[in-house]
């Protein structure tokens, strides 16, 4: 069973499921210091890890096979990466593309020469290869051209790219896909759980995404040098830093959220805990300064943020809007030992969703003391249990309590049966489809948690009134196709975050709000919508580099200080590299 809201010496206010988990909401988060990126820097520097370069054969167009070196102090990885030309007409971001610019993994252990040879046969080929169970990770990326040309010709030429290329596309390369837990025969989620480099959710995808950002600005400079060798510099410190990795996905993503829920719910739980934990707290003036300067970069963060997507666009700007009637605010409000419950309830009186969920971030970044440990708690052994000698009268009285958001959706409304969810046959994604206006509606998903307990809920009924005393198992014997959703009901029913409450039927059900509260998590800034389907974010941008990991930070609080990255006002030319050659 999920963990449930974890208790304190005192009780901790902790915000309704009703507010938590609306999709809208759910839609507005942005990514905290408990995001993933965050804790892997943050235990990349704490245990020490080193990362070194033991090979990187590239020709002078880049192409070829770097390999790095990760080592902690509990074991040894490599990232190793191969880059191939790529045709344009095979360059795609689509799941359906068969060729990428970039193919890479990370790897458990040593690699020798057949081990390479095996990869390199299979890396490129991706979900089509015969990966090794040594892999933990396997991923792939396309290049942004533009942003590669300019990086490349610039630094040939003597001198930095503009830092404002970075701030309309903060990459030079973008994931389509980042594989663990088994896929395509790489090795499972247990083995994960059990290291102890790895055992918290999604960190090793993330120390992938991490190689490959280290690669992109040593290939840049590789390639740079190549061409004008008597020319060429590195890449300056400051654009190293502002440089991300983009990540391009689409509704692939969503069923995970539905797929999860007590996975949902312990992150959720976690986050609103360090929201709950950052409120109880009295401030002081040097945390409410503090709290003004991190709302003042978050504001100029947002308004150096660049989305195509109109919708995205007037939500930015209504944060960017709004962040100054906060500032003064926190300037004007008495330092009262209550300043930060004050603070969240006329934010959420006052403000649009996505500036009182910010509110909420740079609080919680306030107190790394007390959040950073709820990032030990962020997994979790998930199995939803069925109860089946439950009175079905019970049963019923739980779905009226806590799934009465489903009860409350009338599903003979048009409107409130418009999507339905399905597989493609083309690479078997999710997608969605038009009820009673498309084809594949027979073979829906069962995503949509709402009408599934509608359903259940009218059949519970039903047997009820035939059958008083029944038992969930006798239930169950005569209707034997509800197995799933009531095991779902009675596992879920005490955990409030675990559920999205939202009918994923719906006309005005918006599944960028899916992809937005996964990728928050996850990390991401930049958040770009390509449509209502898809989205472009970027990763790590800000992040602290490999030199400086290596360095071995002795202020790991301000080598953690870097959400909301900022464009670099200047930058320097340097002549000599700090990267290093083979170690």
């Amino acid at each position: 069973m999920a963990e449930r809201v974890p208790q304190t010496d005192r009780q901790l206010h902790y915000r309704p499921a009703e507010r938590v988990m609306d999709l809208e909401r759910l839609g507005s988060l942005h990514a905290s210091r408990l995001s993933f990126v965050r804790s892997l820097v943050r235990q990349m520097a704490r245990e020490r890890w080193q990362i070194s370069r033991v090979r990187f054969a590239l020709d002078e167009e880049g192409y070829g096979t770097a390999i790095y070196r990760l080592q902690t102090p509990q074991g040894r990885y490599h990232g190793v990466i191969f880059s191939r030309p790529l045709e344009a007409g095979a360059r795609s971001d689509r799941v359906i593309a068969e060729a990428w610019d970039t193919t890479f993994g990370v790897v458990e252990g040593d690699v020798d020469e057949v081990l390479l040879e095996q990869m390199a046969a299979n890396v490129p080929l991706q979900e089509a290869g015969r990966q090794h169970p040594r892999l933990l990770v396997l991923s792939r990326a396309n290049k942004s051209l533009r942003n590669f040309a300019h990086f490349v010709e610039a630094l040939g030429e003597g001198r930095q790219p503009e830092p404002d290329w970075l701030t309309r596309v903060g990459y030079l390369y973008r994931t389509t896909a980042v594989y663990g837990n088994g896929k395509f025969g790489i090795a499972d989620f247990v083995r994960l759980r059990r290291n102890p480099d790895f055992s918290r959710p999604f960190s090793a995808q993330m120390l992938a995404v991490y190689l490959l950002r280290h690669f992109s600005i040593e290939q840049v400079e590789h390639i740079a040098s190549a061409r004008a060798p008597l020319t060429a510099v590195p890449l300056c410190r400051e654009l190293r830093r502002y440089l991300g990795i983009g990540n391009s996905t689409g509704l692939g993503m969503a069923p995970f959220l539905i797929n999860h829920p007590q996975l949902v719910q312990q992150w959720v739980t976690c986050r609103e805990t360090a929201l709950a934990l950052a409120l109880e707290q009295v401030p002081d003036e040097a945390q409410r300064e503090r709290l003004i300067e991190l709302t003042r970069r978050a504001m100029r963060h947002m308004q150096q943020t660049v989305s195509a997507d109109a919708e995205q666009s007037e939500r930015n700007t209504a944060t960017v809007n709004a962040l100054p009637e906060v500032l003064v605010w926190l300037q004007e409000v008495a330092l009262e030992p209550d300043l930060w419950q004050q603070l969240v309830a006329w934010a959420e009186r006052t403000l649009p969703l996505e500036a009182q969920e910010l509110i909420n971030t740079l609080l919680i970044e306030l107190y790394p003391s007390l959040v950073d440990p709820l990032e030990e708690r962020m997994g979790i052994d998930e199995g939803l249990e069925l109860t089946p000698d439950m009175p079905l009268v019970r049963l019923k009285q739980l779905i009226d309590t806590h799934y009465d958001w489903a009860l409350d959706e009338d599903f003979n409304d048009p409107d409130a049966c418009y999507w339905f969810w399905y597989r493609s046959a083309e690479k078997e994604e999710p997608r969605l489809g038009v009820r009673h206006a498309e084809p594949g509606a027979e073979k829906e998903m069962p995503l949509a948690i709402a009408p599934r307990v509608r359903q259940a809920y009218d059949a519970v009924c039903a047997f009820l009134e035939a059958n008083p005393r029944a038992l969930v198992v006798e239930f169950l014997i005569a209707r034997p196709r509800y197995k799933d959703i009531l095991r779902r009901i009675q596992s879920m029913a005490e955990t409030p975050y675990g559920e999205i409450r939202a009918n994923l039927w719906h006309h005005d059900m918006k599944p960028m709000h899916l992809l937005r509260a996964k990728l928050a998590f996850f990390g991401a800034s930049r958040f770009d919508p390509k449509s209502d389907r898809w989205v472009r974010i970027t990763l790590f941008q800000g992040a602290p580099l490999v030199e400086e990991l290596n360095a071995e930070p002795a202020d790991l609080a301000g080598f953690d200080d870097w959400s909301f990255p900022l464009e670099p006002s200047r930058v320097e030319p340097e002549r000599t590299s700090d990267q290093g050659g083979e170690r």
